[in-house]
């Protein structure tokens, strides 16, 4: 609440202009932020005037008196300079252009206006800039348009990104308008790139990202974030702009944001949050997420979304962890306990196996099966304490046909080879079971009549073949004997062909873990 002249509370927000106005300009620009406050949605007349009585205004108003402000040496006391009020109209100018929440109570999605609206804003944001330049050719050394520059990056920075992408609140002319405004505010702040826009150029540029975050800060709260959907767009695509070492001293503002979008029931925006802090794990330095036990917060966030059948999510979680693993990895190393630095992988590995075994979904096991190599290459030789239920996976999906670019039965056999390469101790037990399964998968790819590339069948047989040798050599050449007979009553030259690699192979294999 505010004060009055009499000393009452008035409601806050903005007042309509009095006649002690400081200047002509302010007044002008005051009276039309007033009306752009009132507006609501549906009175598109009215608004039409307002933005035609803001252009014409931008367009007579000499860039000295623009920027500089008043016209008067004693503007009132208290009173914003014209920087300040041009921050706020194009603030007002932003919000009036955003798109509304998902779901109207008429049941529509309520985008229908916005392109409309989003092209009038951003011809209005295209004529202050010109404005900004014209005054930056003509006084360059004058600090006034900068300070003007300086209040309206932001919201025209939050505005370009809202519509430059195909979005469903936007429009091919609403997309083309939005990128003409940040081509010209990134020629106009001198930055070659949107990084460069956001971190700065050099020690005086520190750059316009903390700027961002505090205007996007009161839209990224529990009550706030849904109501309007290109919020969370906003805040994710320019987080991936910002990289090391700029990141980190922003933590404390993009986490919690981060965390919130990721922890939604929409799969949609579980994904977007996981992205967001997989960017900031890739980012920031282990001893930074490590602070205030941050990491584990991350991890646990992680874990507990491994539980939703969705294979994007699933995708995304499981890079997220993988880059992770590292940072966890470090704290027990700093508390002596170097014997436990494992100890988020294997849960995880156990997790995923657990729901491989009895999964049916194809796009769901060939996301766990493409990640699966990676957790095998991480844990080393420690895959042994999971060799069993790995055992019984590998079986299983190297049975099911995954489709013509068969990706789930090629990435079993990648970890099938790394499998027998770290544990190749534990692995003559299991040489009979291993190249029963082995064989099948050649006889069926060699009978194979569907519309499978014949890539594909040559490199399901290179790897199952590969296999194979390096089976023999895990069972001191168990595997070659057992094969002798099958080669002399085997009629199809494909099978035939694979048991004389591995019977004409005599190179050791490596192993590791020897």
């Amino acid at each position: 609440m505010k004060l009055d002249s009499a000393g009452e509370e008035t409601p806050d927000g903005p007042t309509p202009p009095s006649e002690g106005s400081p200047s002509t300009l302010g007044q002008a620009f005051s009276k039309i932020l007033y009306g752009l406050s009132c507006q609501e949605s549906g009175q598109s007349n009215a608004r039409n005037a307002i933005l035609k009585d803001l252009g014409a205004l931008v367009e007579a108003a000499e860039c000295d008196t623009l920027f500089e402000g008043s016209g008067s040496d004693e503007p009132l006391r208290g009173m914003p300079g014209m920087p300040e009020i041009l921050g706020q109209v194009a603030k007002a100018l932003e919000k009036l252009a955003a798109p509304p929440k998902e779901k109207t109570a008429g049941g529509g999605d309520g985008h229908s206006e916005v392109p409309e609206k989003a092209a009038e804003v951003g011809l209005l944001f295209l004529k202050l800039l010109g404005k900004v330049e014209t005054a930056k050719s003509s006084s360059p050394l004058c600090p006034a348009w900068k300070i003007g520059l300086c209040h309206l990056a932001g919201p025209m920075y939050i505005f370009a990104i809202t519509h430059r992408l195909k979005q469903p609140w936007t429009s091919p002319r609403s997309q083309r308008v939005a990128g003409e405004v940040l081509s010209l505010l990134l020629r106009v702040t001198e930055c070659s790139s949107l990084p460069g826009f956001l971190c700065g150029g050099n020690e005086d540029d520190r750059g316009r990202f903390a700027l961002v975050l505090g205007l996007l800060k009161p839209h990224l709260n529990k009550e706030s974030w849904k109501n309007n959907p290109a919020v969370k767009h906003v805040f994710s695509w320019t987080l991936q702009q910002v990289t090391q070492p700029w990141l980190s001293e922003h933590l404390e503002k993009i986490l919690p944001p981060s965390l919130l979008i990721s922890d939604d029931y929409q799969t949609e925006n579980k994904i977007l949050g996981v992205q967001c802090l997989h960017h900031i794990v890739l980012n920031v330095p282990a001893a930074d997420l490590l602070q205030y036990n941050r990491a584990q917060v991350l991890y646990h966030a992680l874990f507990n979304h491994l539980y939703m059948p969705e294979h994007q999510l699933i995708q995304a979680v499981l890079l997220c962890l993988l880059d992770l693993f590292p940072v966890l990895e470090k704290a027990l190393h700093w508390k002596g306990d170097a014997a436990g630095a494992t100890t988020h992988c294997h849960e995880v590995l156990q997790l995923i196996l657990t729901h491989m075994e009895p999964e049916h979904r194809l796009l769901l096991r060939r996301t766990y099966a493409r990640n699966l190599p990676a957790f095998v290459k991480k844990l080393g030789i420690l895959t042994v304490r999971h060799l069993k239920r790995m055992e019984q996976v590998i079986l299983g999906y190297l049975e099911v046909y995954d489709g013509p670019e068969e990706e789930t039965r090629l990435k079993i056999l990648e970890t099938l080879k790394l499998v027998m390469q770290y544990t190749w101790p534990r692995i003559s037990c299991r040489v009979v079971v291993l190249l029963k399964a082995l064989l099948k998968l050649i006889c069926d790819v060699a009978r194979d009549t569907s519309l499978t590339p014949e890539a594909t069948k040559s490199a399901l047989l290179k790897e199952a073949t590969d296999c194979l040798i390096l089976l023999d050599h895990c069972s001191q050449g168990q595997v070659k004997g057992l094969l002798a007979k099958i080669v002399l009553s085997c009629e199809d030259n494909t099978v035939v062909s694979c048991i004389r690699q591995v019977q004409q192979d005599s190179a050791e294999a490596p192993c590791h873990g020897t």
